[in-house]
């Protein structure tokens, strides 16, 4: 039965999440907590292994630890709330809960748009200005390109969360959805929210549109710089430091953009559901493995970290 406060507000909600039969849920529920055991260890294991390397106390590797950790809340804001939901079949959640949870997870996704941005301008004054890239990424601008990308991301959040608060939710209070989100919430508000989509809509496309063209010049500017490397081993370890951050750049954008980069609301559709999925949980879950598979440094200090661990466990 649907709470509510001063006659008229949602004092919480009802995720659907993925209605299916009970033997379902709990399959679902076994895959969604092998995939957030795997992402956490994955992250953890980039972060200790670029912190213990002194080889990769760079600011690409700084920048990638970042990510990691970005990652290990990415899906800690979702997936538990996710895994309680299949197990125990009680999907509601209270107003606050659901709007503290939609304030971090978007903060997340802003913070992620602008770092991705942030490792691109780093490979690109590696690549394209190599002999002044230690002064201009020295430890002390490198910590404030982090902590700003953070501060960013987390501000432009703030200021759609603060729109979305004004909006007055009258009923019904079932979200189509596994966490709160944008859409699935203005779906269910009862006013006019015409400026508030607006709003939502500039500041996803600012959000993500302006690192994403700096992204594309970064690399327009770094293919052509590689394509005037005299020998192939040079153009050969350019493209390996960049096909990672390019992989996880494609897979990241074109989910978000297909999510949030709209003028209207989103139909309450299943197919959102999964493209969600893609973006949130899974990206989170791949991005160790793609950088670490492109990158010899990662691979080698991991290889050396499962050494230490073998011979340690063998005594």
């Amino acid at each position: 039965m649907m709470e509510t406060h001063n006659g008229n507000n949602v004092t919480e909600f009802i995720l659907i999440g993925f209605p299916t039969r009970l033997e379902l849920q709990h399959a679902l529920f076994s895959v969604f907590l092998i995939i957030y055991i795997l992402t956490i260890t994955e992250n953890v294991i980039i972060i200790i292994a670029i912190k213990c390397n002194e080889k990769l106390h760079k600011p690409m590797y700084y920048l990638l630890s970042s990510l990691s950790f970005l990652e290990i809340w990415y899906v800690t804001v979702t997936v538990p709330n996710l895994l309680n939901n299949l197990l125990t079949q009680n999907n509601k959640i209270s107003f606050s809960a659901c709007m503290i949870q939609l304030y971090i997870f978007i903060s997340l996704a802003c913070t992620e748009c602008v770092l991705l941005a942030a490792m691109a301008f780093d490979r690109f004054i590696a690549i394209c200005f190599p002999l002044l890239y230690p002064v201009i990424m020295n430890n002390t601008f490198c910590l404030q390109l982090t902590i700003g990308t953070w501060v960013l991301g987390f501000s432009v959040a703030l200021i759609k969360a603060i729109f979305i608060l004004r909006l007055q939710f009258c009923g019904p209070n079932v979200i189509n959805h596994f966490f709160c989100d944008i859409s699935p919430m203005l779906n269910l508000a009862c006013t006019d929210m015409s400026f508030t989509e607006l709003v939502d809509f500039i500041l996803a496309m600012i959000i993500i549109m302006i690192p994403l063209v700096l992204i594309m010049l970064t690399y327009i500017c770094i293919l052509w710089a590689v394509i005037k490397m005299p020998n192939n081993q040079g153009r050969q370890k350019a493209f390996s430091t960049c096909a990672s951050h390019l992989t996880v750049v494609i897979i990241f954008y074109t989910t978000t953009l297909f999510i949030y980069a709209r003028p209207k609301k989103a139909g309450p559709y299943n197919r959102n559901k999964l493209v969600t999925i893609l973006y949130s949980i899974l990206t989170p879950l791949l991005n160790p493995i793609i950088y670490c598979l492109r990158n010899e440094e990662v691979k080698q200090t991991l290889k050396k970290i499962n050494f230490t661990l073998y011979s340690i466990f063998l005594g």
